[in-house]
């Protein structure tokens, strides 16, 4: 056999093991008059880092628990074990039915229905097996490395360059009768790079991930990539305090967009702690706005059949017309509000952006005119209870469409409420890297403290 082969017999060989071990534990929890549900994931891996074209390490992974949730009643227990050994089970089953005896009852607790269950997983091709040995993955990374290094000689030193590869089995069942499991793969490569002259130094990075290691960019391309970030924000300056056009830039846009699903979080709603409480079926974002979930593209890295409780993932319009379609719920928190679970405990599962703007970033800039285009956040001023946010930035300065300068060490500020009410444009520049998919977004303002 090749190796390629017997990585994917091998995968195989344990992914019966673990059906098996939630078979058991299944059964053992049924005996002892508990309704139950067990997951595990194991994972297997390599990561190569080097600097400075030395390798720098090397960590081989074997990483896995077996996770069990027992409910007696309205009463939960929790426990793990990373040893799959009969008696090891039956040892955490005892852990679990002990802790739920002495827990307070909880009417919301419980397996999430028996008719949500994915009972048929479609296979999403998540997984491809690709043979990569250390001097492979350390070839690799020195070749992204140098490729960065020797592109100025602006770039006068080194973050490090790493690749990874990681293959894994994920296995759910419960005691509605439900047993699925899958394989899955990931691959990546990065390199982060410094640039500048004495004290005035600036760094970036840049990366590619796919599920198939065929699909990654070439070390060329991260290696290019990363150089042409760093020299891009050499020798930033600062802006005066004003109120301009936005543009967050699509990787950016991401993290916009995942505070807008933490407000629409089942968690946060009945906790009273988000500033999108009761809005569903309101206009939150502009009419032309839509963003949809589709959990089953294939070789996606956000796809999956089933969430962490069990229920069936499927296509389902977040925004529609500007208009909150649902709410993202788990069996707990939909219980809570008086609504069903719709397949989120875990998170979200590829989300869509339309774009309403061709012509990539280029054309976005030219719709702004001048403004900001924001190229990194960093902080944690958001507040998903207000929707207040304020964060320093990074970026360029652009007027007349057009990129002038670097700018640095200023802090923008606003509403999420006015963030999403006030967009402009979403380009059709799609960040794919993300398991929320969109174009680079204009806004129409905000606040820029700077001097």
């Amino acid at each position: 056999m090749k190796t390629v082969e017997n990585q994917t017999a091998l995968l195989k060989a344990q992914q019966q093991d673990l059906r098996d071990a939630v078979s058991f534990a299944l059964e053992t929890a049924q005996k002892a008059g508990a309704t139950a549900e067990v997951s595990v994931t194991k994972v297997s891996g390599l990561s190569v880092s080097t600097r400075l074209q030395e390798i720098e390490n090397v960590e081989f992974t074997n990483d896995g628990a077996l996770g069990i949730s027992v409910y007696l009643g309205q009463q939960k227990g929790n426990a793990s074990t990373s040893d799959l050994s009969k008696r090891a089970i039956k040892n955490a089953i005892e852990a679990a039915l002990a802790i739920a005896k002495y827990t307070s009852p909880d009417d919301c607790a419980g397996l999430a229905e028996k008719e949500l269950m994915a009972f048929e997983a479609p296979d999403l091709a998540l997984y491809h097996a690709a043979e990569v040995n250390v001097e492979h993955a350390a070839e690799l990374a020195r070749l992204a490395e140098s490729t960065a290094l020797e592109a100025d000689e602006r770039i006068v030193n080194s973050n490090g360059a790493s690749f990874n590869s990681h293959c894994g089995v994920r296995v759910y069942g419960n005691t509605h009768g439900m047993l699925q499991s899958y394989l899955s793969s990931r691959y990546s490569l990065s390199c982060s790079v410094i640039g500048g002259v004495q004290d005035a130094l600036e760094n970036d990075y840049e990366y590619t991930v796919s599920r198939e290691f065929d699909k990654l960019c070439s070390p060329i391309w991260v290696g290019k990539n990363c150089a042409e970030k760093v020299l891009a924000r050499l020798n930033p300056q600062k802006l005066s305090t004003r109120e301009v056009p936005v543009i967050f830039l699509n990787d950016v846009a991401t993290g916009l967009m995942s505070h807008f699903a933490a407000a629409i979080s089942g968690g946060s709603l009945y906790r009273n702690s988000s500033f999108l409480l009761d809005k569903l079926g309101e206009r939150l974002l502009p009419s032309w706005f839509n963003l949809s979930e589709r959990p089953h593209l294939l070789r996606r890295l956000a796809s999956t059949p089933f969430d962490s409780e069990g229920v069936r993932t499927q296509n389902m319009e977040i925004v529609q017309d500007g208009v909150l379609q649902t709410y993202l719920l788990t069996h707990y928190s939909g219980k809570k509000l008086g609504m069903q679970s719709n397949g989120h405990a875990g998170g979200i599962h590829n989300w869509l952006v339309q774009p309403n703007l061709t012509g990539g970033l280029s054309a976005l800039l030219r719709e702004m005119g001048s403004g900001l285009l924001v190229t990194d956040v960093m902080g944690q001023g958001v507040n998903i209870v207000t929707g207040d946010y304020s964060r320093g930035a990074s970026g360029f300065w652009v007027e007349n469409g057009e990129i002038q300068y670097p700018v640095a060490e200023i802090t923008i500020a606003g509403r999420l409420q006015d963030m999403l009410k006030n967009m402009l444009a979403v380009g059709d520049d799609i960040e794919h890297r993300s398991n929320i998919q969109t174009g680079s977004i204009l806004l129409d303002k905000m606040k820029i403290s700077g001097n």
